[in-house]
């Protein structure tokens, strides 16, 4: 049964964007403060003349071209600390990523886990299964399911991945509402029985 509700997928688009961005400020940022951590080891060591220091800490100071770029660079470097500092806050108390469904009497929110958990619970139901694991991505035309699975080798492996494709996208959208677009199924491995040893006594 496929229930047409609409249906979108929070915490990303735009937050993969920023998480893009984030990685290049974090990236910039670890290079400012390498370089400055080897000046002022370099500084601290004697290798830099102390004149060309107070020649350049002048210039920071009265120069107005350099008092403007150490005042910018200064203030960029806050700013990408304070970012920081932000992300870690709220990054702690963040919610999972999860799928919105709007119905006539308001939203509906399933967290993207709970629908790995559904999948996992039907896939249990094939016999000959297990070690499960599962994965969603959300598309436009619905859920994206991906099933990774040991089996016991004792069974047509083409008729158990039917099988738990058409249980895992029944129980899906029975459950939730939202349309599957495709189960896909990774047999990892064939398990291999425990042999047992016959002990012969002369």
């Amino acid at each position: 049964m496929r229930v047409g509700a609409p249906f979108s997928i929070r915490e990303q688009g735009d937050a993969q964007l920023i998480k893009m961005l984030d990685r290049l400020l974090l990236f910039l940022y670890s290079i400012a403060i390498a370089a400055a951590s080897i000046f002022a080891i370099v500084a601290a060591s004697g290798g830099v003349p102390i004149s060309w220091l107070q020649d350049l800490l002048r210039s920071a100071t009265t120069v107005p071209a350099a008092q403007g770029t150490v005042i910018g660079v200064s203030i960029v470097i806050f700013l990408i600390s304070l970012r920081f500092f932000v992300v870690s806050i709220h990054r702690g108390g963040s919610s999972a990523p999860s799928i919105n469904q709007r119905t006539e009497h308001g939203d509906i929110r399933i967290s993207v886990e709970t629908v790995e958990n559904i999948a996992l619970k039907a896939a249990s139901r094939t016999r000959g299964v297990k070690d499960l694991k599962a994965r969603v991505r959300v598309t436009e035309s619905g859920l994206e399911i991906l099933i990774r699975a040991f089996i016991d080798g004792e069974g047509s492996i083409p008729a158990l991945s039917e099988d738990m494709q058409r249980t895992i996208s029944q129980q899906i959208e029975e459950t939730t509402g939202i349309p599957v677009a495709e189960v896909s199924v990774f047999i990892a491995n064939v398990t291999q029985a425990p042999t047992t040893f016959k002990s012969r006594v002369e």
